[in-house]
């Protein structure tokens, strides 16, 4: 087990960091990408206050010129960055599939995964016949025994869903868990939410079930459309809401399967699990108890016939963009335009990259770092990382609220943390998966089979803590509570995030605050109920606990204030885990560049361009928010996205932090400000 201890790192990441940007006063060329030395200042609105409007003042230019793609529901860094790496891979992929490769080998498997996916008119000829036989299995159900073995068998939805993962008792172990699944809408809200426009939604939705139904060719398409959704309702009805199930104190339900079978007694668990290959398994984890037993007494009280057109159509909404055009264009106008806004369909190239980052994603992501992650980025990332650790346990050591018990055990979890950086050093091995040419649907079956055969392989042994939880193209960041493990893809590690010719301020603004979010994470208000070994153990004394609970509570209220579309405001309690992270990580971010300061400059920051280091370091983080979304794709991520809309992500944190007010001269005649005692101050 490899943990790196990086608070003993501390002074050699302070060199490094001082690497990052010399303290010179104005660079000698634009050698960043992004303008001179990190931000690019065209983009700001110098017409509008920092203090109203922060989010404006720094991107507002670029708000108002800027035109979402039309293939998209939003568009903004994370997404060009996405953008990037999707035609970095396109031409990996390409590569591959062009090659005359060895049966078996890793450069055939994804060269005809991706040509399989790329022959539209091959699809096309082929119409429904693809799960024309799956859907023969479904209907050749005659009795609950049969239903129970497809829940687990099939390759559709069923009202319940698993996998496997760290014994957070134990997490040297591995344990199964069970949760609540099944819904063809994003979220319970879509089907009970008493308000016009979720009405819509539901209207579009009955017509797209229908539409589906009627292209596999099943006879009273909208009869049996209308028994569908009647049923998802009421299982709608059962769901927990999206903050009840994020809450780990809740949804942490640990029992042996006769309570399993006591729980939820209409499953015949014996069936489900011997099909799932989880027979052998004692204990499970099960999320949402009350409706996993209210689903199973729906459907076994549900007639057959209506069931059985439940799975059907899930099967064929799982693998909808796997068949003929008619399908695939059926699925865009309600997933794409009606619940997202988007006007247009992606380029199927562009999803082919999708689909082999999704499946094998891993196959093609030791090429992309061979050929796109620099080795020094991974240096410099940890020398980062180390610094941000060091100002965090700077911050817990003076922390005012902690009692000094709490303090210790939160000391003693962030020495721990175990960052992953750059790309595993152990990558998965594809050699069971079999895909065949010009076969999309048996080849998507395939990789299914073989990511749920890598969980089950995992079962009796120890947790193996090299693994990664994306391929190293991800533009994305995480922490895994579990195994206290922070990890930051190549992906990532790019303008604006990263750039190792920008200025330092910007840098930590950036990538500095995104470190700092992520180890925020360990603490925020799930992460710090495990321990320094990510096991759930309550750490915290009853004081220090009261004292964060106040404290978490005003930033909620704050961000419930929000509305970003007219009748829907932020879910403080959904988004809470990543507020906490954000306003952490910005102050953590902001500390460690006052340490790299003391390092290199003296404690002073040259002005540049007329900006000082702390207004340059606020510009960082705003840039990286830089994002604009259509009005359903903002009411969808409302109702189901742990993250606060982009402008809230810049403009509900600075107001939080003493040193942006100070930065911009902002007053209480500002619209963002906020008294002194009315900021909230957590890590």
């Amino acid at each position: 087990m490899k943990i790196s201890h990086w608070l003993g790192a501390s002074s050699l990441a302070l060199i490094s960091a001082a690497a990052l940007s010399g303290c010179t006063t104005v660079p000698a060329a634009p050698t960043a990408e992004l303008g001179a030395w990190g931000v690019e200042l065209d983009q700001r609105d110098l017409t509008v206050d920092p203090g109203d409007d922060f989010a404006e003042y720094a991107n507002g230019t670029w708000l108002a010129n800027t035109e979402i793609p039309a293939d998209l529901s939003r568009y903004g860094m994370f997404d060009q960055l996405r953008l990037d790496s999707e035609g970095d891979i396109r031409g990996i992929v390409e590569e591959l599939a062009a090659t005359d490769a060895a049966p078996g080998s890793l450069e055939q498997k994804v060269g005809d995964y991706y040509a399989s996916w790329m022959d539209i008119d091959a699809l096309n000829e082929k119409g429904a016949a693809p799960i024309a036989e799956h859907l023969e299995k479904i209907f050749a159900i005659a009795s609950q025994d049969d239903l129970n073995k497809a829940y687990a068998s099939l390759h559709g939805d069923a009202p319940f869903g698993g996998g496997i993962i760290p014994d957070p008792a134990d997490t040297t172990k591995y344990i199964a868990f069970i949760g609540q699944s099944g819904l063809g809408m994003p979220d319970r809200d879509y089907y009970l939410k008493d308000d016009e426009k979720f009405a819509g939604y539901r209207d579009a939705y009955d017509v797209y079930v229908t539409a589906l139904m009627s292209l596999a060719g099943l006879e009273n398409a909208d009869a049996r459309a209308d028994a569908v959704i009647a049923l998802e309702t009421e299982l709608a009805k059962v769901h927990w809401s999206a903050e009840d199930s994020r809450d780990i104190q809740k949804i942490y339900n640990p029992m042996g399967a006769d309570q399993l079978k006591e729980t939820a007694p209409d499953f015949n668990w014996d069936i489900v699990l011997e099909a799932s290959g989880l027979s052998s398994v004692e204990t499970f984890l099960v999320a949402q108890p009350s409706a996993i037993k209210s689903a199973g007494e729906l459907f076994a009280a549900t007639p057959l016939d209506v069931v059985k057109d439940y799975l059907a159509f899930h099967l064929i909404n799982t693998n909808v963009n796997r068949l003929s055009s008619a399908f695939d264009d059926a699925s865009f106008e309600f997933f794409g335009k009606t619940l997202r806004g988007t006007e247009e369909q992606r380029e199927r190239w562009k999803r082919g990259v999708q689909i082999v980052n999704g499946g094998i994603g891993e196959a093609v992501g030791q090429i992309y770092v061979d050929r796109h992650f620099p080795a020094n980025h991974k240096t410099e990332m940890e020398m980062l990382v180390g610094n941000l650790v060091a100002a965090f346990e700077e911050r817990l050591a003076n922390n005012e609220w902690m009692d000094e018990e709490t303090r210790a055990q939160a000391l003693l979890k962030l020495s721990t943390f175990e960052p992953k950086i750059g790309f595993t050093e152990k990558w998965i091995d594809y050699a069971p998966l079999q895909i065949k040419s010009g076969d999309l649907i048996e080849n998507t079956f395939a990789v299914r089979e073989f990511q749920w055969n890598e969980q089950l392989k995992r079962l009796g042994g120890p947790v193996d803590r090299v693994l990664w939880p994306y391929p190293p193209q991800t533009v994305n960041a995480s922490y895994n509570p579990l195994l206290n493990q922070i990890t930051f893809p190549a992906g990532i590690l790019q303008p604006p995030f990263f750039d190792l010719h920008a200025d330092a301020a910007v840098n930590y603004g950036a990538i500095g605050a995104v470190i700092g979010h992520e180890i925020g994470h360990g603490f925020d208000d799930q992460g710090r109920r495990f321990d320094e070994k990510g096991r759930i153990r309550d750490w915290w004394s009853e004081a220090s606990n009261e004292r964060f609970q106040v404290k978490t509570d005003v930033l909620g209220a704050q961000y419930d204030s929000y509305e970003p579309v007219e009748g829907l405001n932020i879910n403080g309690s959904l988004t809470m885990g990543e507020n906490i992270g954000d306003l952490g990580g910005l102050q953590m971010g902001y500390a460690a560049y006052q340490r790299h300061l003391d390092a290199c400059c003296g404690g002073e920051a040259p002005v540049i361009d007329g900006l000082t280091g702390d207004q340059r370091f606020f510009l960082g983080w705003a840039q990286v928010w830089r994002a604009k979304a259509r009005e359903d794709e903002i009411r969808r991520r409302l109702v189901t996205d742990p993250h606060s809309p982009p402008e809230y992500r810049i403009n509900g944190v600075v107001r939080n932090i003493d040193a942006w007010y100070d930065a911009f001269g902002v007053t209480e005649d500002d619209d963002l400000y906020l008294a002194p005692e009315d900021r909230v101050r957590i890590w």
